[in-house]
């Protein structure tokens, strides 16, 4: 059965814990009751603001919100009442290690949550610890198996932090790793989870800023026959806007990115400012469908230039 998604997505992503929680709250573990409750009514106003903007999106179904259980409370079932495509968190937070959040039980919270896309997060550099590298990819690969292909799809997030040695390369500035080394890394990280039977349908990515690298990227994710449906999501990870939206126009003149899943770029700081009593809910999921709504606009006009026109760094 072939892989993949037909269409482009568009995802808000808002599937941190304890990252958002130190994001809004200043501290990301041991919440009391209240911090709990704080934290669930913010990722209420940011789905609001994807609600806002999926009316006034065509088509809808493009439109996607990534989420996790635990805080996320009635939200994945709202966005499937509202015709919102789903994707849910499976991965326990803030673990440089892959482990299950509920164990060997996560079968039974994908049959009950029932989403689009069942989403891991993995650390994975391919020059990196060989061990750490292979039980992570023994332990994705009953999930794998789960998910698809069959009622439900794999969503991939993968992200590739540098090693000592790799940042010695260049002594220690991150940001050439970023530009010279990581694209590389990311095709060969891809390469090794596909050669370990682990077949997602959508990779969520860390950014290039080269349309060669984005590439590159496209033809291993596509690799194979049954392959040719698989596409590739733009992540912000939180980077400043302009990289993102630099991010954003690579990829939407790269065939083989289908979308984005940009989150903290957009909820970050209007929902800082809600909680500071600067903004009321309304405001604050208005602003929020607004800046959603800008990357899509961003996406659709890249999308229709001619992908022959300017070089990438044109693009910068």
């Amino acid at each position: 059965m072939t892989r993949g998604h037909p269409g482009e997505l568009h995802f808000l992503a808002f599937d941190h814990r304890g990252s958002f929680a130190r994001e809004i709250l200043g501290t990301g573990e041991d919440l009391t009751e209240d911090q709990i409750e704080r934290v669930r009514a913010a990722k209420r106003l940011v789905f609001d603001g994807a609600l806002r903007a999926a009316s006034r999106i065509a088509p809808r179904e493009r439109v996607g919100v990534l989420v996790d259980e635990h805080f996320g409370g009635d939200i994945p079932a709202l966005a499937l009442e509202n015709g919102i495509t789903l994707a849910v968190a499976v991965e326990r937070s803030s673990r440089d290690v892959f482990e299950f959040e509920y164990g060997e039980a996560f079968r039974a919270h994908i049959e009950r949550l029932d989403p689009t896309f069942a989403k891991v997060l993995v650390r994975f550099n391919v020059e990196g610890d060989a061990d750490v590298n292979a039980v992570q990819l023994e332990r994705l690969k009953p999930l794998a198996e789960f998910v698809g292909p069959g009622r439900w799809k794999l969503m991939y997030e993968l992200l590739v932090p540098p090693t000592e040695a790799q940042l010695g390369r260049f002594g220690g500035d991150r940001e050439r790793y970023r530009r010279e080394l990581r694209p590389e890394l990311i095709r060969r990280g891809i390469a090794a989870t596909q050669d370990a039977g682990i077949e997602p349908d959508i990779w969520k990515l860390e950014g290039v800023d080269r349309l060669e690298d984005a590439a590159a990227i496209v033809a291993q994710v596509r690799c194979g026959a049954e392959r040719q449906d698989v596409r590739c999501l733009v992540l912000g990870a939180g980077a400043p806007q302009q990289r993102v939206e630099h991010w954003l126009d690579v990829a939407a003149r790269t065939e083989g990115y289908g979308g984005f899943a940009i989150g903290r770029s957009i909820w970050s700081d209007p929902v800082r400012r809600h909680l500071d009593h600067e903004l009321s809910g309304e405001e604050t999921s208005a602003i929020i469908a607004s800046r959603f709504e800008r990357f899509v606009e961003r996406w659709d006009s890249m999308r229709s230039s001619d992908p022959a026109r300017g070089s990438a760094d044109s693009l910068e």
